[in-house]
């Protein structure tokens, strides 16, 4: 079967999909987990090739397959680009054999996702790292809206990388074909609350690429910030925090904003000024241009992929790295950063517990009175000193009978809400998203009634239980197509325009 070549449709079919069992492949770890099933890495026993098992959970599913599992399958057939996830095929397992109950998507496998990445101790991005994957994101991105397709769940978990530096989007549970004239009615209950944009919290059904873009702003500044910068807890919140950093909307910023259903539910109750350069004025200027324009209230103002790739941002030294240039990392997925965090809390927790219940054998104990010795005189207050002996020396209070020595009060390194700092956060978690390979539970379509206080049902703000996979790079050579580092927008590496570098379609 002739395949597309890279940044083209695959319009042919493959014959050979749900022909094979799933026995033809032995599970080698767990790395993502969700409502949908779970994510395992496996080997081909016969070729040895190292893929990803996303098992589509069948047991909720009263009205046979399920649709967003239709819909992702449809999808990634239909798209070819290196920075999109490559679905190999599908396999089954027939009634009775050990990997019971299923039908598996068998995906290339990625040994990083950009959040489990991100979560490794002490890791800080560079600036051409940054740059790196962020273009890797808009260019794969940018194929997608051009041939219709939303994926509508951009966050860390689900952008993929390998050990070669790659960046791939993954988990197009949530994706779906789009028209140009966006006059389709489509839910609004997608993407991942800390990442979905002003106009879907507000209940509008109509969008197109623009909700996306939202999200990848929200990427973007969470790559230089260190950590999420709309980290809220349900709807009203997230609300509230974009109106705090990206000021309130109106009829002057926002044309038209005020006929959106629920926006008279949520405006807010006094002026609220845009800050955001105010807030990052330690970004770099052109890094601060740019996020301004993706994280603009007005959809229709807001940048567009190919538009982004073009900002000043990725033409200015110090220039994008090329991915091969990036430094190994060990395998981290965000389901495996957790399960560890996870561990280590619980490990301390019982020291600690253990501690207070068998408390260390103290190193010395009190003299005993020997018989037949006076007993010093007792009267209230202190006692005078004998004569000749030593002036007492003051002390604190004794140790023999105080509490047992252990570790110092205080917060711990993972305070009681499971956070740790830098991307982690206790509503990461939930039952939404569950990495890359992911595809989530898909909410009812049309417009459902204003946000209560417990937000999107099932999902986290984050989403994800589980992994993309991704991190990682290596101590690859230097240099490569990327590594200009003329002033400015200086030499193109690459040869050609913008255009044929990125693979465009006119």
């Amino acid at each position: 079967m002739a395949i597309a070549g890279a940044g083209q449709l695959n319009l042919n079919e493959s014959p050979c999909w749900g022909s094979r069992s799933v026995d033809c492949f032995e599970k080698l770890e767990q790395i993502g987990e969700g409502t949908y099933g779970q994510v395992y890495m496996a080997r081909e026993i016969k070729t040895g090739e190292i893929v990803a098992l996303k098992k589509i959970r069948m047991d909720n599913e009263r009205e046979g397959f399920p649709i967003t599992a239709i819909r992702e399958i449809k999808i990634l057939k239909k798209l070819h680009h290196e920075n999109v996830i490559k679905l190999k095929e599908i396999v089954t397992s027939p009634d009775g054999n050990k990997y019971k109950g299923g039908i598996y998507m068998v995906f290339e496998y990625m040994d990083h996702d950009l959040t489990g990445l991100a979560d490794r101790p002490g890791m800080r991005f560079s600036v051409p790292q940054i740059k790196c994957y962020m273009r890797q994101l808009l260019t794969g991105l940018h194929y997608c809206h051009v041939n219709q397709v939303l994926h509508r769940d951009i966050k860390g978990s689900n952008l993929l990388i390998d050990n070669e530096g790659n960046l791939k989007l993954a988990d197009f549970g949530l994706a779906r074909s789009f028209s140009n004239d966006h006059n389709a009615n489509l839910t609004n209950r997608v993407i991942t609350l800390w990442y979905r944009p002003p106009e879907l919290l507000l209940g509008a059904t109509k969008y197109g690429p623009a909700v996306d873009m939202w999200s990848v702003g929200c990427i973007f500044a969470e790559l230089l910030h260190g950590k999420p910068i709309f980290p809220g807890k349900d709807e009203p919140e997230q609300l509230n925090k974009i109106f705090e950093l990206c000021g309130g909307p109106d009829e002057v910023n926002w044309p038209g904003v005020s006929k959106i259903p629920w926006y008279n539910n949520f405006k807010p109750t006094r002026p609220m000024k845009r800050r955001l350069r105010e807030v990052f004025r330690h970004f770099d200027r052109h890094a601060l241009e740019l996020l301004e324009r993706m994280l603009t209230l007005d959809p229709s103002q807001r940048i567009c992929a190919k538009d982004a790739l073009d900002a000043e941002y990725f033409w200015t030294d110090p220039l994008p790295c090329d991915p091969k240039s990036l430094p190994k990392y060990e395998s981290s997925h965000e389901f495996q950063t957790k399960k560890k965090r996870q561990q280590q809390r619980q490990h301390e927790e019982n020291a600690k517990r253990q501690k207070l219940q068998h408390p260390q054998p103290h190193a010395r104990l009190p003299p005993i009175q020997q018989s037949g010795q006076a007993h010093a005189q007792m009267r209230p207050g202190p006692n005078p000193p004998l004569h000749g002996s030593q002036p007492p020396v003051a002390t604190g209070p004794g140790h023999h009978y105080g509490k047992p020595r252990g570790p110092a009060g205080g917060p711990g390194r993972y305070p009681a809400n499971g956070t740790s700092g830098g991307y982690n956060h206790p509503n990461r978690g939930g039952q939404g998203g569950g990495g890359g390979y992911n595809s989530g539970p898909y909410p009812p379509q049309g417009r459902g009634p204003p946000y209560g206080s417990s937000g999107m049902p099932g999902a986290g703000p984050r989403g994800g239980g589980g992994s993309g996979y991704g991190v990682g790079a290596t101590n690859y050579s230097q240099g490569g197509p990327y590594g200009s580092s003329g002033a400015g927008r200086g030499s193109n590496m690459m040869g050609g325009n913008r255009n044929q570098q990125y693979g465009w379609q006119q």
